[in-house]
């Protein structure tokens, strides 16, 4: 019988994929976050064949040690920088992800966000909610139009185009981009202009939305130097991994008003967030729930099983990455 482990709790109709298929499947019972010292205790001479992981698991050299029967990790979630890719490979072990049956949820989630960074909807909530709305004035807590305004895209991957989508479709805000390598479908549906530098975004933008993968290259992409590249009415937003800003140049930028304001669900040292952050009002913060919806979660537990059980099967997983 085949064995998996999966390191927390997930929407039952994953698990019941995996049990039809007779594997015996062992959840965590840990309602937290494995350390590394217990996941590799949870693993360690239990001879799982296959673990289901989370992009909060850190996945090394010492943990496939620890599983070394187990020849796919099949990671809940798009990213996975959680996972030490080069061990995997030394090891041949299998990696997946789980793409695209998030894509709308996320992008939808960071439209609210931008939304209500631009319209006050947090700040007005507390106005209301502590009894300081005495009457309609014209000049009551004033925020900023979307509609006509120029939306910047840092990664114009799949759930960044689905941002554009919403921003040039619903709003008629000029897109324009930068990523490593030009999208025509994105110019060509959209109307989007590429720029050859994230510097170029920076200084053009309104809003500013970033769904970049979190890599050397991409970490603190947003630095000092950077922020102070954007127009002092522009808004930045983050959906994608929380190490891609610096944290403490942007609470500093935001601090001192020299951009409208930020909007985010990443954190780059989470689930910590900068102190300055939860004293300001120009900025929102939401706990990395931007794929949170009841469908959504469901669909990447049943990839992240599909995955699996294609691999048990000597199939070749959907979503494997090339290491």
């Amino acid at each position: 019988m085949k064995k998996v482990y999966v390191t927390r709790a997930i929407p039952e109709s994953a698990t019941v994929m995996l049990e039809e298929k007779g594997y015996q499947v062992t959840v965590s019972n840990k309602d937290d976050v494995l350390t590394k010292e217990e996941l590799i205790a949870a693993l360690k001479g239990r001879g799982y064949d296959a673990v289901l992981c989370l992009l909060t698991d850190k996945i090394d050299g010492d943990v496939f040690d620890a599983a070394p029967e187990a020849k796919i990790f099949a990671n809940f979630a798009v990213g996975y920088n959680n996972i030490d890719t080069v061990a995997a490979k030394a090891r041949g072990i299998t990696v997946t992800n789980t793409p695209e049956v998030l894509t709308n949820t996320v992008a939808e989630h960071t439209f609210a966000l931008m939304i209500a960074i631009a319209c006050r909807l947090v700040e007005a909530d507390k106005f209301m909610r502590a009894g300081k709305f005495k009457n309609w004035e014209p000049m009551m807590l004033l925020g900023a139009d979307l509609t006509g305004k120029t939306l910047g895209i840092l990664g114009a991957g799949r759930i960044g185009a689905r941002v554009a989508h919403h921003g040039a479709r619903g709003f008629g805000m000029q897109v324009i981009y930068y990523d490593v390598a030009r999208n025509e479908t994105l110019e060509k549906e959209y109307g989007a202009t590429f720029r050859a530098t994230p510097e170029e975004v920076l200084k053009e933008a309104d809003f500013i939305s970033i769904h970049v993968p979190l890599l050397p290259s991409t970490t603190h992409l947003i630095d000092a130097a950077k922020l102070s590249l954007m127009k002092p009415t522009a808004y930045l937003v983050n959906t994608s991994r929380g190490p891609v800003i610096d944290e403490a140049a942007l609470a500093g930028a935001l601090k001192d008003k020299k951009i409208a304001g930020a909007a985010l669900d990443v954190f780059e040292h989470e689930p910590a967030m900068h102190p300055t952050l939860r004293e300001l009002d120009n900025v929102i913060v939401t706990p990395h729930i931007a794929s949170a919806t009841l469908a959504t979660r469901k669909k990447m537990a049943e990839l992240a099983a599909k995955n699996i059980i294609e691999f048990l099967e000597g199939n070749e997983p959907p979503n494997k990455l090339k290491l």
